[in-house]
């Protein structure tokens, strides 16, 4: 049985590819969907994850598979969205939750547009869904790169942005320029989108990175605790995803994310803080 689970990785170079590449999304992305989730900002990410694919699908057409058109790509479009949303919000009495839904929804469809004409059924499956063949050598040193850029970025700004995070009215008083930090932060996720597009897809990436956030809370309090749990439930959630996909012949992002998301269910029911266990059936507590 337990041979069985490792057998793809040993037999396949493309499943070690897709592995070790899924391990370096996890490292950068699951901190980030911990402050995502801290800061009640998780739509916030799913609008990043839609708005990033008309960039790459332009990438794509004009230089085909390429790591870094398509990279570049996909982040100009969510700087684009998110400057647009931002204006939108600032000179009209819209919303910024409103803003970046409406902008983030003509992004997807304009990305779907593009690729369905200038591509196969093939292709718009995989930039949507993912594929483990599309994770090569080149694909592994980008995401190499962004996984060590995101720590390294979040381990100078981590006090500010934490502080930012818990108490925003204070940074403004002490003139912490908070802005900036939030700015420096959602950048980071934009470039964790990217990163994580092509072994997950373009709707599933964000997966990766919000709902192990979301199980780890049921277990741990601490925010230190909080990101080394979502980081190891976004790992254990890409073997076990890889795998089924691999059995199946399934796109990898679904099924890496279905895997998560049965984590959830299980934190959600049995946690050890704030589950449906935790709430009606605590454990007694011994009484002399």
């Amino acid at each position: 049985m337990i041979a069985s689970l490792f057998a793809p990785f040993i037999d396949y170079p493309f499943m070690r590819h897709a592995l070790v590449g899924c391990i370096l999304v996890a490292l950068g992305s699951a901190p980030l969907g911990v402050m995502l989730v801290l800061r009640r900002m998780s739509l916030v990410g799913d609008a990043m994850a839609h708005a990033i694919l008309p960039g790459i699908a332009l990438g794509f057409i004009c230089a085909g598979l390429s790591v870094t058109a398509m990279s570049i790509g996909g982040l100009v479009a969510a700087f684009v969205v998110m400057l647009a949303a931002g204006l939108a919000t600032r000179f009209t009495d819209l919303r910024e939750d409103a803003s970046l839904a409406g902008f983030y929804l003509m992004a997807l469809a304009l990305g779907v547009l593009l690729v369905s004409t200038h591509g196969s059924a093939l292709d718009l499956v995989n930039f949507l869904f993912g594929s483990v063949l599309s994770v090569d050598d080149a694909s592994l040193r980008f995401m190499a790169v962004v996984t060590s850029v995101t720590l390294l970025t979040l381990a100078v700004i981590y006090r500010p942005l934490v502080t930012e995070s818990f108490d925003p009215v204070f940074m403004r008083s002490v003139r912490g320029r908070g802005g900036i930090y939030h700015m420096i932060f959602l950048m980071l996720v934009g470039l964790n989108m990217v990163a994580g597009f092509q072994a997950l897809g373009t709707l599933m990436a964000v997966g990766l990175m919000i709902v192990p956030a979301v199980a780890a809370r049921f277990w741990t309090r601490t925010l230190l605790s909080l990101t080394v749990t979502a980081v190891g439930i976004a790992i254990i959630s890409a073997f076990g995803g890889l795998v089924l996909s691999y059995d199946l012949n399934a796109p990898s992002g679904p099924a890496i994310i279905l895997v998560t998301g049965s984590i959830y269910i299980m934190s959600l029911l049995f946690g050890r803080y704030g589950s449906l266990r935790a709430r009606y059936f605590p454990f007694r507590h011994l009484e002399r």
